[in-house]
């Protein structure tokens, strides 16, 4: 095989991954959380070497729900007015 094939190959490739990745980020949120989760479970195991824990780190997904201390009803502020 030639080498400017190979390098035609490994980009066509490449592309494709991340147009991929970007249609399950936009159309399959649940998939795309649940994937990145598991995958950061995977390189967080212990013994792994330093560097692949910080990947895993950065890879985890941002904890689901931003309940604070309230409870998280996503009904923060006052009440609407309701006409009278």
């Amino acid at each position: 095989m030639d080498l400017s094939l190979l390098w035609q190959y490994l980009v066509i490739g490449l592309a494709v991954l991340l147009s991929l990745a970007v249609v399950v980020r936009k159309r399959a949120p649940g998939l795309e959380r649940r994937m990145r989760a598991a995958l950061a479970l995977w390189l967080l195991r212990p013994g792994r070497a330093a560097g692949l824990q910080r990947l895993g780190r950065w890879i985890a997904p941002p904890p689901a729900g931003n309940a604070g201390s309230c409870g998280g009803c996503n009904d923060c502020g006052p009440a609407p007015r309701q006409k009278r």
